[in-house]
């Protein structure tokens, strides 16, 4: 099989979402780390799609030049993933990789409406739990992914969470 996850492991993602736990996500945070992936897909020129959710409300949504609506229709069906499992998409197709599963298959999800591919990742607070989603496609997943990482990372960042 063609390696298309960048090497992740389900350990080493599950890591990674506890790293990046929010002190809190308001509606102007959210917004705020949209604004951050807007930013850094800007000045990068990368042709993506972002969006923002509280759950199932979209707080923020920026489609960047060369982005197109086959991206949203790919976030639509990413957040799914989210929402029925509170993990980022790489997170559930990494582990399905590692024990060999169909996850459409074990977890009775249809492909049509659900992508475990690399760009949506859970917006977790402490003391809360899953709160929200990071959605970004329009770059190969695993870039994606590493994009929503280092966005959520400015963000902790700013408000002297992480350094």
């Amino acid at each position: 099989m063609v390696e298309t996850t960048g090497g992740f492991t389900s350990e080493g993602l599950a890591l990674e979402a506890r790293t990046l736990v929010l002190p809190s996500l308001t509606q102007a945070e959210a917004i705020e780390i949209g604004g951050i992936a807007q930013q850094i897909g800007t000045e990068r020129a990368l042709p993506i799609a972002v969006e923002v959710r509280l759950k199932e409300w979209i707080v923020f949504h920026a489609s960047l030049p060369g982005a197109t609506p086959d991206n949203d229709a790919w976030i639509v069906r990413k957040a799914r993933v989210t929402m029925a499992t509170g993990n980022s998409t790489m997170y559930e197709r990494v582990l399905a990789e590692e024990q060999g599963i169909n996850w459409y298959e074990e977890k009775g999800l249809s492909e049509d409406l659900h992508a475990i591919h690399g760009g949506a990742l859970a917006l977790n607070v402490t003391g809360l739990g899953f709160v929200g989603i990071l959605l970004i496609s329009g770059l190969p997943q695993v870039q994606d992914h590493l994009l929503g990482v280092e966005v959520i990372a400015e963000f902790l960042a700013r408000k002297g969470e992480l350094t």
